[in-house]
């Protein structure tokens, strides 16, 4: 239960994080936000290394940097395929995608979660799909200059990507505390620096309402992050992930909330579909 609980909290503050970086990437190139985004949520490291230390090893932020760079990658991916593609199509094929790959995970390393529990794993799988898909449109072409199969491609790659994240960053150890995170960041920093400089984009601060959005999203990814692996620490990858994963629903809650945007018939039943994902895997 301590898990799970951990696992949705998870979900909620990414969800806050990716609809903070989302308003911010209306006004800034992505490359650019991702990276001071990133940057901005540094201090939130250093908060969480205070109240949770654990012993730093070499190993836990080997580990956590291994994860950043297939997080990293994941967003450059995604970013790709909606650029290439319809978002319907592009962003329920990644959120599944990142929740089924350690699911699979995993059941291969040996984990047998109960049934009620299985059952509420893929239903949060499925709560994904329909909650991801975006308003007002459809799973038709991908677009006059892209083939639908290369952009369905870049979006499994994407959410591959994510979910490498979610796989690696099980096997940090119970007594790493947050260090595995400072190898994240010290990677995908780095990383993101290069291919913000690569794609010509500013990595100057922005002023006023932008710099408050980058500093949300950063904030509030990086505290995901923690929560993500204190979960993953105490809990089944099979389980904890996808419940993780669950992200989208606050985004596109915050969304309706907000920006006043209608939900389709779908997304209703997805998060109908999320609320029963966290009562079977909440069951002892």
């Amino acid at each position: 239960m301590y898990a799970i609980t951990l696992a949705a909290a998870c979900a909620l503050v990414w969800g806050v994080s990716d609809f903070c970086g989302g308003k911010a990437t209306t006004r800034s190139r992505p490359q650019s936000v991702t990276v001071l985004s990133q940057v901005l949520g540094l201090p939130m490291i250093a908060l969480l290394l205070v109240v949770l230390p654990g012993t730093p090893r070499w190993s836990d932020v080997l580990i956590g940097a291994a994860a950043g760079i297939a997080g990293v990658l994941g967003i450059l991916l995604l970013y790709r395929g909606l650029a290439q593609g319809s978002m319907a199509v592009v962003a329920p094929t990644t959120a599944v995608t990142s929740a089924l790959v350690p699911l699979a995970g995993g059941l291969l390393v040996g984990e047998r979660p109960g049934t009620g529990a299985l059952v509420g794993a893929l239903c949060a799988v499925a709560a994904i799909a329909l909650v991801s898909l975006a308003p007002g449109e459809s799973g038709g072409d991908a677009g006059p200059r892209t083939p639908r199969h290369k952009t369905i491609g870049l979006a499994l790659l994407a959410g591959a990507g994510f979910g490498a994240f979610f796989v690696i960053l099980h096997f940090a150890g119970e007594g790493a505390g947050m260090w595995p995170m400072v190898g994240v960041r010290a990677s995908s920093i780095p990383l993101g620096i290069f291919l913000a400089v690569r794609a010509r984009a500013a990595l100057r601060p922005p002023g006023g309402s932008t710099l408050l959005l980058m500093a949300g999203a950063g904030l509030g990814d990086t505290l995901a992050n923690g929560l993500y692996l204190l979960a993953v620490q105490h809990g089944e990858l099979a389980v904890v992930a996808p419940i993780a994963a669950l992200y989208p629903v606050s985004t596109v809650l915050l969304a309706l909330i907000v920006q006043k945007e209608r939900m389709r018939a779908v997304q209703i039943a997805g998060l109908g579909l999320a609320a029963a994902a966290l009562v079977l895997t909440a069951q002892p």
